[in-house]
Order: structure tokens, then C-alpha cells, then sequence
């Protein structure tokens, strides 16, 4: 797809411009002595409470940090100075924030029940981001829950561990520990009966660890419940079907995106994870035409796409490099991993980030070549990681291990450079394409 002329023009809102950013000094991804413009490359950070340090970041490779202010409720304005000293403190460690994940967006929200003091909060804190340099902020539109796994640490035959998710766990949880009314229907038969052997099975102790990792929150989550809570909390979205919460979703974004247009942020959604629907909750952010139909509705520059890989890649109907090239003018942020289908109903775990079922070398070509074509790097991360060598000894945010992450990160990097120098794209090339583009 492709945005209106205006769109186009505001281009460096997204992203930062080739020839802009070489014009003004501004850092621009990562120069190897070729002058290729990469990526630029992040982690995810969890702020002083992560047990990952800036430092070990650093070290790793990443020159900036994608993080938040987690430990604001959700509904209430960040405050500038909260966001300054932040700043400060990935500065001083030598790494630069220019991405922010998440910024929450309220349930209330999320339910219909927009009022203008959330959306005045939310307005307050994209001001206040924007004036602290911050120019893409990352949000979802998934009903209570965030990402949703059923096992932290699933072994691998290598011996390190990754995330798994398995359907008739989550049946198993639905079924029989929630109890959820009408939960029957929303399942396959073999796949309720291997709910009921899976119960059945299971130890007290197992069944607890199911539902913590289901429902307690994981890295990066919104919220935590616990069982008759989050029932309670499910019952708050009785009656709201998926065109509901899509129409919910595009209210909320032409309350906010003048506002995000104003101060230069792009807002990038994150898809659902998982892609269809968990525990009667609709999802409305897990397809090429789910996306469609949001940018059709607003289309404002500031309306934009983090692409997760992993997330989308979890249906095999999802075409992850054609929708690379579909939405290219609304990426502005590159979730990287991979998962790769097991037998049986939406079952997935975690791959390496170069294997599983993503074809990441030919998403790694598409993100190669919209890049240099519109002259923009953009932030990317390695998405989660798995636990290996000394990461199975120390403790760690589920999914963001340090050498999980390090290696993924590794392995991108040499997959961008490789795939930029075996189709001739460097810098000098990619001003000559922005010429003609102009």
C-alpha cells in the first residue's frame, strides 16, 4: 500500500532519511567501512529492574534501547521529568532511546469506554516523549492479556530452552482450572479431549504453574490477574466481538494520532500474539487484512506498524516477507524472531532466529530493500531469545536473556550486511535512488 502524496512528505517523521540525517549529522543505523546504512539496532530493556545491565547491551552490539516507563498505572501521564531521567541514564551508559515500548493503552479504551481524560493522559504523554526526542512509540490493541505462552522454558535438544505455546494447554487452563462459561465451544473435540488427558494429568503443582504463566503477566504485560479475576475481567468485554473492538481501536487512533502528528511521533501497533482469538477475546491486529482495514480508516502518517515476525508468524497464512513489502510505508519498527509450527492446532515455539518457519532471509531482503529504496533506517530488535550457556544459570526477564539475544542480534547483522552486499546496495546508491525518487 502506499500513502498519499502528504504522507510521503513526512517521511523523516517515520524514520530517519539517508541524505537528512548524513546532511544534519544525525546517527543513521550502522556504517560498516562500505558506507552501508543498516538497520539500526536495539534491545529491549526493562528499565533498573532489568537483571540485564545497559552495559551488557551495549557490549552486545546494540547502540540503542527500546524500553518504558513501567512502573506508571496505565491511564496516567508520563511525566517529563521521569522520561528525562530515563534519557539520561541509557545516555550515560553510551546508548541512545529513540523507540519507546509500550506506552499502554487502557482497557477502558480497549471496551469503548474512550472518555477524554484518558485520552487527555495519553495526548500528555506523547507531548511529553516527543519533547524528550522520542519519535516512535509502540502500543497493542489486545484485550487484557499481552503475549500469551504456556511454557517459559521448553527444552530444546541442544539443551537450552525457548517459549512454547501449545493449544490444548491453553484448553486445559480455559477448561478446566478457569472454568469459563460457553469455553467448550471454542474448541476442536480432539483438541478438548486432549485438554481433559492433560488435566487429568496434572499435578496441583503443575496446574499453578499453568495458570502463572498464562495469566501472571509476562515481561512487558499490562496486567496481572489471577483466576477469578481475569474471569471477572473477561466478562467486562461480554458483548464485544471483533468489529467491536476494530471500531473501539480506530476511535481511539483518530482521538490520538492528531495529536501524535503534531509533536512528529509515529504510533506503531504491535500485532497480536497469539494471531486469533484466546479465551472469547477478539483480536483485530493478525492479518494483511486486518491491517487493511485499519489504515482505510486512518489514514494519517502517524498511524504506523511495529512488524513482529514472530507474532504474525505464528499463522501460516501470513505471508511475513509480501506483507514486509505490502506495508512499507508503515513500519517504523522490526520485531525479529521466528517460530516454527509443531503438529496439531496452533501449537509454536520459538525457534532460533534464523530458523523455524519465518524465511527470514527473505524478510531480511524485503527490510533490505524498502530501506534503501525509501532511505530510512529503521529500528529493529532481536525479539526474545532463548536460554543457553550461562543464561541457564542466572536470572532473567522470560524471553529476554542476554545470550539468547545476543546471538539472534549477531545473526541479523550478518544476514542485513550480507544480503545488502549481495544485491549492490550501499549508501552512494541509495542517494542516487532517493534523487530519482524526488
Amino acid at each position: 500500500m502506499s500513502l498519499p502524496d502528504s504522507g510521503k512528505a513526512k517521511i523523516c517523521n517515520w524514520s530517519i532519511r539517508i541524505a537528512d540525517a548524513t546532511a544534519n549529522g544525525e546517527k543513521c543505523g550502522v556504517q560498516d567501512g562500505d558506507g552501508d546504512v543498516l538497520m539500526i539496532q536495539s534491545m529491549r530493556w526493562f528499565g533498573p529492574a532489568d537483571p540485564i545491565a545497559l552495559s551488557h547491551i551495549r557490549q552486545a552490539g546494540a547502540t540503542e534501547v527500546v524500553t518504558a516507563l513501567h512502573e506508571i498505572p496505565n491511564g496516567m501521564v508520563w511525566p517529563r521529568e521521569a522520561i528525562a531521567e530515563r534519557r539520561a541514564t541509557i545516555e550515560a551508559a553510551g546508548l541512545g532511546w529513540s523507540t519507546v515500548e509500550s506506552l499502554p493503552v487502557h482497557d477502558a479504551i480497549k471496551r469503548g469506554q474512550m472518555t477524554d481524560d484518558l485520552v487527555r493522559a495519553y495526548g500528555d504523554s506523547l507531548r511529553n516523549l516527543a519533547a524528550e526526542g522520542i519519535r516512535t512509540v509502540t502500543y497493542n490493541f489486545m484485550p487484557l492479556l499481552d503475549w500469551t505462552r504456556t511454557d517459559l522454558d521448553w527444552a530444546l535438544p541442544d539443551g537450552a530452552t525457548a517459549l512454547r505455546f501449545e493449544w490444548a494447554a491453553v484448553a486445559a487452563y480455559d477448561i478446566h482450572i478457569l472454568r469459563r462459561p460457553g469455553a467448550e465451544a471454542d474448541y476442536s473435540e480432539t483438541v478438548r479431549a486432549a485438554a481433559a488427558d492433560r488435566f487429568a494429568a496434572m499435578t496441583p503443582e503443575q496446574r499453578h504453574r499453568l495458570e502463572r504463566t498464562i495469566i501472571a503477566g509476562l515481561p512487558g504485560s499490562e496486567e496481572s490477574f489471577d483466576s477469578p479475576a481475569f474471569l471477572r475481567a473477561i466478562d467486562s468485554y461480554a458483548g464485544i466481538d471483533a468489529e467491536q473492538l476494530r471500531t473501539n481501536h480506530i476511535a481511539f487512533l483518530r482521538a490520538v494520532c492528531p495529536i501524535a502528528e503534531e509533536v512528529g511521533i509515529t504510533l506503531v501497533v504491535h500485532p497480536d500474539d497469539p494471531p486469533f482469538p484466546i479465551f472469547g477475546l477478539p483480536r483485530v491486529v493478525s492479518t494483511a487484512a486486518d491491517l487493511d482495514q485499519l489504515y482505510a480508516a486512518v489514514p494519517s502518517v502517524a498511524n504506523g506498524l511495529c512488524f513482529c515476525t514472530g507474532s504474525f508468524g505464528a499463522r501460516p497464512d501470513n505471508d511475513l516477507p509480501a506483507m514486509v513489502r505490502r506495508f512499507a510505508d508503515r513500519i517504523d519498527f522490526f520485531h525479529l524472531r521466528s517460530v516454527a509450527w509443531e503438529a496439531g492446532e496452533r501449537n509454536f515455539h520459538e525457534a532460533e532466529h534464523l530458523g523455524g518457519h519465518a524465511r527470514m532471509t527473505r524478510v531480511m531482503q524485503a527490510i533490505v530493500e524498502i530501506s534503501h529504496a525509501q532511505g530510512r533506517a529503521i529500528v529493529m530488535r532481536p525479539d526474545h531469545g532463548h536460554r543457553m550457556m550461562d543464561d541457564l544459570h542466572r536470572t532473567s526477564n522470560p524471553g529476554y536473556s542476554l545470550l539468547g539475544r545476543m546471538r539472534g542480534l549477531a545473526e541479523l547483522r550478518g544476514l542485513e550486511r550480507g544480503i545488502v552486499h549481495m544485491l549492490g546496495l550501499n549508501a552512494a546508491a541509495a542517494s542516487a535512488e532517493l534523487e530519482m525518487i524526488a
